[in-house]
């Protein structure tokens, strides 16, 4: 009803700014989002059957929603096109009362809104928007201010923020999020980064402003929601989802000397899917606990047979296997 009013009073000027408030109060990110792998066929074409099956399973699990077209959907190595079909795949497939979150980003703010509006239309509740990175060393903290603010402004969905410097080589700044916090807008930021003390930080500098920040791994999980983080964006949730739900909600509960045991057996197999092995490796994963993961799209290559076993000593280590 408020956010009725505030729209039915706002200028049109202002109608922007009414509806993104409305957005920051009616989107709550607590939880576990896995960012969905994308399968493909051998001859590299998307694979949606495999895709909607995929989804099919993970509404069976405890997830707040997904994250679709993140960096684990492979989607620097799709069109324009293919990214917008398979978020509309995935909204068609998954229950609404999960969320669908979106990677939009590009990088020129221009595509970015065009791409960000694309999502929107095919039923994507947010996007994520990771930072514009081909120009790093132009990318200070006022130009991705101005981005994100232009995106933000435009945007008919709540934004939120990217940082994953693993992969971009630019970690965006502390004053910039701290900053863009502000815009109604601009829901949360994933940070991929791994560093609690920043995680800690931009929790506190945005505490007044209902920001949301989600850790970009499961292996840092606890200990961002001891500094105050809502929820994770986690690879390793394609595999152990149910596993790494429990530890979200041990972390919610308070239940810190249980959420310490899983999250210490969590933090081999997440290495292995993410700074070791990467997408082809969580692929396989996928592959041994039940989903469709597959074959990466090239230029990414299968793991060797070396890579292969080195994988499976990983999950076998703390009993997945």
């Amino acid at each position: 009803m408020f956010c009725q009013r505030a729209w039915r009073a706002a200028s049109p000027r202002s109608r922007v700014w009414a509806r993104a408030r409305c957005h920051r109060a009616a989107l709550d990110l607590r939880g576990i989002f896995p960012p969905v792998a994308t399968p493909f066929t051998p001859q590299e074409d998307l694979d949606y059957r495999k895709l909607e099956q995929n989804v099919l399973k993970y509404a069976r699990i405890p997830f707040t929603g997904l994250v679709v077209q993140g960096s684990n959907g492979e989607y620097p190595l799709l069109s324009e096109e293919e990214r917008v079909e398979v978020v509309r795949r995935v909204r068609l497939a998954l229950p609404r009362d999960k969320l669908v979150m979106a990677g939009s980003g590009c990088e020129s703010t221009r595509a970015t809104l065009q791409l960000t509006e694309k999502m929107a239309a095919v039923g994507a509740d947010a996007v994520l928007v990771v930072t514009p990175s081909y120009y790093k060393g132009k990318m200070d903290s006022r130009a991705l201010v101005q981005h994100y603010t232009r995106v933000a402004d435009g945007s008919p969905v709540p934004v939120v923020l990217y940082s994953v410097p693993a992969n971009t080589g630019l970690e965006l700044p502390l004053d910039a999020v701290v900053h863009l916090s502000q815009h109604p807008n601009i829901l949360g930021v994933k940070d991929s980064g791994g560093d609690i003390t920043r995680i800690g930080l931009i929790v506190h500098r945005t505490k007044e402003q209902g920001f949301q920040v989600l850790a970009g791994s499961a292996g840092f999980l606890m200990a961002a929601h001891c500094v105050g983080a809502v929820g994770g964006v986690c690879a390793l949730a394609n595999v152990l989802g149910a596993q790494v739900c429990q530890l979200q909600q041990l972390c919610e509960s308070g239940r810190w000397e249980e959420a310490r045991v899983l999250q210490q057996r969590l933090i081999q197999p997440n290495t292995a899917v993410t700074r070791k092995l990467g997408v082809p490796g969580l692929k396989l994963a996928m592959d041994w606990f039940g989903y469709h993961g597959g074959a990466c799209r090239s230029p990414l290559t299968p793991l060797t047979d070396a890579q292969v076993q080195e994988l499976r000593r990983d999950f076998s280590a703390g009993g997945w296997l």
